[in-house]
């Protein structure tokens, strides 16, 4: 799969980071024996730019009837909708862009919708945006988490398929170049997570099951 992480020492980078890395080098030395140095080296700072946003390190995912972050970015919304609670997580260019799931269970539906490119921390890109909708279902309850593209990002990655088993934090996909997660939570849920407040892909607790607490 091309977008399965590749480990050197203890650094993680998804491989889509890898060859755009390398693209980019190749050009550059191009540029460095066409040009000359001080040309080439736009390309180096973006290479290195490449395999900074393309990493991906290891979590520490929690136990216990919670639901865990999709993403890592800013918490900019925690609203009602359609008789669910969502929130939304607004990830810009500086932020780790794999994606987790917030539950395990399985994957019940995946719907992919066209739309806009609008920038991702506006609140009409929850409904208006091109993303990918993503249903799992899993311990009597059902999450519904988002994909969204943003202004810069035109691509998102999601490497499972319906039906396919997932466990709480684990990688799904990715989104590239600045985006947006939004997670739909039924009413056996509490949001435990507010605006303004930064979370960390698979290991920062967004919500915790309130018909599990004295479990």
């Amino acid at each position: 799969m091309a977008n399965l992480p590749c480990e050197n020492s203890s650094l993680k980078i998804v491989s889509t980071g890898i060859y755009y890395a390398l693209a980019l080098c190749a050009a550059g030395a191009l540029v460095f024996w066409l040009a000359g140095p001080l040309f080439a080296a736009p390309m180096a700072l973006l290479a290195l730019f490449c395999l900074y946003f393309f990493r991906d390190p290891d979590r520490e995912i929690p136990s216990g009837p919670v639901a865990v972050s999709p993403a890592d970015g800013k918490v900019v919304a925690v609203k009602p909708e359609g008789g669910l609670n969502r929130l939304s997580i607004f990830l810009n260019v500086f932020d780790v862009h794999v994606n987790r799931t917030p539950i395990g269970g399985n994957i019940d539906k995946v719907q992919y919708q066209e739309g806009k490119f609008l920038v991702a921390s506006r609140e009409e890109c929850s409904r208006d945006n091109e993303q990918n909708i993503v249903t799992v279902t899993g311990d009597g309850t059902t999450v519904i988490f988002k994909q969204i593209a943003g202004l810069i990002a035109r691509r998102i990655v999601f490497d499972k398929k319906p039906g396919d088993h997932v466990a709480i934090g684990e990688r799904i996909g990715l989104i590239k170049f600045g985006s947006r997660c939004d997670v739909l939570f039924g009413p056996e849920w509490e949001i435990t997570v507010r605006p303004g407040q930064r979370v960390a892909g698979g290991s920062s607790v967004i919500a915790r099951r309130l018909d599990r607490k004295s479990q």
